[in-house]
């Protein structure tokens, strides 16, 4: 079984259990001797939970010795029984487990509670072994938390796998699980699903149950990143509301990637959203789906967004700056431990400060903005099935690269003890700027709250994957997932494997 592991997406794995093929506790021991393998190359793994894991397992067998299995037929709460599975460290506490997030603040604070896709995924069947790293409060686009340290791309070692579910994707494409949970408040499924070749979904607004009451314009979402586009669909359908269905039933997401896709008519954005330009290598990568999107039937349609993204930018700047003083400079209402500042990197102190200087203020005024992108959005697709844009601006950047410097270091320090606003608002631009200008493609879609997926069909001349991004309106996950689908087919992923990956398997 060692052996044939990478060769499952977690449909299989849980198929090979339920059929007896082989044992939950095969599949947790794979899992946890592949973590030990790759880990101390790629850091992705910041807490163990492997004694009791292995337990669940054994029991879980023991109880289909004894009788108990699993009928083919079950509904999809079954359907995943027995897959290893991993929880990214922010924002889906799982009780009794510590949930750091990053952040040495919170190093030390142990949740009592499940949350819901955490007890969701236990009630599937889903061997919860480890939490995956993530920056700090997942405030930024890579995966360098102090506290940790840097997670590495399993592509090449020297480059980011992205954040903030940096730690997930890294994971994943280093063989230790197919499928591990996810969450998205600005891109943080679909930027590290591009940097790694996964899948990644965003699904809507409020498709997913969260743990935390809605926060300001609710821009953030649970799911997963995948090597394969149907086990992200049953995911999806575990989180959803459908585990009560059999897997795959009509109206089911699993269903719906099973389903032929009808050709769409795709309309296809070129600009750089709130990045500066978009390099050579994302510009090949979109061209290159266009095409692929061409061949398969597809309507492909060259359009320009009429957006204003300079407004865009600051209406999500300010949620996000809200959305930071509450985690970071209201603390305790969750640690229970007041907030200080050497507990915290600078730049999520300084964005937390120009939050509570700037960002309730300026809240109304960018909520309306909100409103104003999403019924753009609305109206272009009464037009379109759906949009394809770039995920990133670029392949994925090297470690380190985007660490704020000494200068912006002073000035975030500056800003932080004395709040004059005009700094304030200096620095938030110039620290944007420098995060969008690799990052600035994804937002859009957490501030419409419409389904949005990265797809891995394109990989530069040095290897590295860079991911395209399609999107669908409101409640469009199904027809995202008929097209993922497709694509998965006519342009197979699954088995490319990164060098770690096949260098420790």
């Amino acid at each position: 079984m060692q052996s044939d592991y990478l060769a499952y997406d977690a449909i299989g794995l849980a198929e090979l259990v339920r059929t007896r093929q082989a044992s939950a506790r095969e599949l947790i021991d794979i899992a946890i001797s592949r973590t030990e393998a790759v880990n101390p190359a790629i850091n992705a793994i910041v807490l163990k939970d492997y004694d009791a894991a292995r337990q669940r397992a054994s029991r879980d067998d023991a109880n289909r010795a004894n009788g108990a299995h699993i009928p083919p037929d079950a509904s999809a709460q079954t359907a995943l029984a027995g897959v290893p599975f991993l929880i990214k460290d922010l924002g889906a506490p799982v009780a009794g487990l510590r949930m750091a997030m990053g952040s040495r603040h919170y190093r030390h604070f142990i949740p009592a509670q499940d949350a819901p896709v955490v007890a969701l995924a236990k009630a599937a069947g889903l061997n919860i072994f480890a939490k995956t790293s993530t920056s700090e409060l997942g405030q930024m686009p890579y995966t360098e938390p102090e506290l940790f340290g840097a997670c590495r791309n399993p592509w090449n070692l020297d480059h980011t796998p992205g954040g903030s579910s940096g730690g997930a994707a890294a994971a994943v494409a280093a063989g230790i699980v197919p499928l591990a949970h996810a969450s998205d408040g600005g891109g943080s499924i679909r930027i590290p699903a591009s940097c790694c070749g996964l899948f990644g979904l965003k699904p809507s607004r409020g498709r997913v149950p969260r743990a935390t009451p809605p926060s300001a314009g609710e821009l953030g979402i649970d799911h997963a990143v995948s090597r394969s586009v149907r086990d992200s669909a049953l995911l999806l359908d575990l989180l959803a509301g459908n585990a009560d269905r059999p897997p795959g039933a009509p109206g089911t997401f699993l269903g719906a990637s099973r389903e032929q896709c009808k050709p769409l008519n795709i309309a296809y954005i070129t600009e750089p959203m709130l990045a500066s330009s978009l390099s050579a290598d994302s510009r090949a990568a979109l061209e290159d789906a266009a095409q692929l999107a061409r061949s398969l039937g597809h309507n492909i349609e060259p359009v320009t967004l009429g957006i204003d993204f300079a407004a865009v930018r600051h209406a999500f700047l300010t949620i996000w700056s809200v959305t930071a003083e509450d985690l970071v400079l209201n603390a305790e209402r969750i640690s229970g431990r007041k907030p200080l500042r050497a507990e915290f990197e600078i730049s999520t102190w300084a964005i937390a400060h120009i939050g509570r200087k700037l960002g309730e203020r300026g809240l109304p005024a960018a909520l309306e903005e909100q409103r104003r992108i999403t019924e753009r959005l609305t109206d272009l697709l009464h037009r379109f099935d759906v949009i394809l844009c770039a995920t990133l601006a670029a392949a994925p950047i090297k470690i380190g690269e985007m660490q704020p410097t000494s200068a912006e270091r002073m000035q975030m320090r500056a800003v932080s003890a004395m709040p004059f606003e005009p700094l304030m608002k200096k620095l938030l631009t110039e620290a944007s700027n420098k995060a969008f200008a690799w990052a600035g493609c994804t937002e859009l879609f957490n501030l419409s709250g419409q389904p949005a997926m990265s797809v891995p069909l394109y990989w530069n001349a040095r290897g590295l994957p860079v991911g395209v991004q399609f999107a669908a309106r409101n409640g469009g996950e199904a027809t995202l997932l008929r097209l993922a689908a497709q694509l998965e087919v006519a342009r197979p992923w699954f088995d490319k494997r990164p060098p770690l990956m096949k260098a420790r398997s």
